[in-house]
């Protein structure tokens, strides 16, 4: 019982969530991001006139991308909780930054040929993104910690899209197609964020109902071992009698 325990826990949402994370890093940071590391990039000439805005809005979003995985960790969590306590400050900053500031780079970019929907999308996505970290914060300060985690489940998962639009569009060849199809493709991440939010919420929950309920028929026939046997003797005067041993 207990391997089953050990082996069950790392089917955990959260190990997958960072082997996702890191699969998708691997990925999109060499694929899309490889331009800030070359000035020559022909990328720079579409993102010259608002590159200002695009600096603290990238520094923020990688701050809050990077940060987020660790608020989810439970040993770090309980060893350095003001570390914990940090980290989710800078990244509740980093999506009060970075999502306004997206926005208004594809409302800008409206201006140079793409579309009103797609800044309808944008805004959508800034919407959930400071909504769902909004409420988180509002339930830590007022000290309920489940519902806080919660929100912040569903806030990481707004902000994955940024990752997870990127890896579809580059892995299904979509991002050479027109400015329709990387939008499609942002409209259908942002449908399913709140979504697997939820679903990794539930998942998780039934793992703990699943080792309380294990743990529990594992104490059970621990008792039971322990739990003295009777066995029958007959006394002098030929009367069965039951005595107690170990």
């Amino acid at each position: 019982m207990p391997t089953a325990l050990k082996r069950s826990s790392w089917l955990r949402p959260k190990y997958l969530l960072f082997a996702g994370i890191g699969l998708m890093l691997v990925y999109v940071i060499p694929h899309d991001e490889s331009f800030l590391v070359h000035a020559k990039d022909p990328i720079w000439r579409h993102y010259e006139p608002f590159k200002w805005w695009l600096l603290p809005h990238g520094i923020a979003g990688a701050c809050a991308l990077l940060l987020g995985p660790m608020q989810f960790s439970d040993r770090l969590r309980n060893r350095f909780r003001q570390l914990h306590r940090v980290a989710g400050r800078i990244y509740v900053a980093g999506v009060f930054v970075a999502a306004p500031l997206g926005f208004y780079i594809q409302y800008f970019e409206e201006r140079m040929g793409d579309p009103r929907s797609f800044s309808i999308a944008a805004a959508v996505d800034t919407g959930l993104w400071m909504i769902t970290t909004g409420i988180a914060l509002v339930f830590i300060l007022k000290g309920k910690v489940q519902e806080h985690r919660q929100w912040m489940t569903r806030s990481f998962a707004v902000a994955l899209v940024f990752l997870e639009v990127r890896v579809i569009g580059g892995l299904g060849g979509w991002e050479s197609l027109d400015v329709h199809a990387n939008e499609t493709i942002v409209w259908f991440c942002l449908a399913f964020a709140i979504l697997s939010a939820d679903l990794a919420l539930q998942w998780q929950q039934l793992g703990r109902s699943t080792a309380v309920v294990g743990r529990e028929a594992l104490g059970a026939a621990e008792r039971m071992r322990e739990r003295p046997s009777s066995t029958l003797t007959r006394s002098p005067q030929g009367v069965l009698e039951s005595r107690s041993t170990k």
